[in-house]
């Protein structure tokens, strides 16, 4: 099972005021704890969404909206980790170090992935499973 754990965003995150030394060195420990328990499979922190943009679909048009953005639904960043259970992505989520630090509030959000997977060996065979399964999924839109 693959779940998203997003960082929400905050004012300071939305200011690209990046973390404290302390802070940078708990996540880099954590993002290597993660590597070698063989969970991780990417992540990054997200730029400001002043450097974003949306894209709006509408009665069969599309509107690109520049930032910033407001709200509680913004991200600042991402780990997408790969376990065997709800139970297990919850349990890796609490042992994050606080997002902005243990004096500043934080959330982390976590989405299972509910796409399943192509399962096939290497080379050639693999890749027409992930052509076959694109393919697939273009032809329905």
């Amino acid at each position: 099972m693959r779940f998203m754990m997003m960082v929400k965003a905050n004012k300071d995150s939305e200011a690209g005021v990046m973390p404290d030394e302390k802070l940078i060195s708990a996540m880099m420990k954590y993002n290597e704890e993660m590597t070698k328990a063989g969970v991780l499979v990417d992540l990054s922190g997200l730029q400001p969404t002043s450097k974003g943009a949306r894209i709006k679909f509408s009665g069969g048009k599309c509107t690109v909206i520049d930032g910033p953005f407001t709200g509680t639904d913004l991200i600042a960043g991402y780990w997408l980790i790969k376990v065997k259970s709800r139970e297990e992505a919850i349990d890796w989520a609490k042992r994050a170090p606080a997002p902005f630090g243990e004096d500043k509030e934080g959330e982390i959000e976590l989405r299972q992935d509910d796409r399943p997977r192509p399962r096939a060996g290497k080379g050639a065979c693999r890749q027409e499973v992930i052509r076959r399964t694109l393919s697939t999924s273009h032809s329905n839109v």
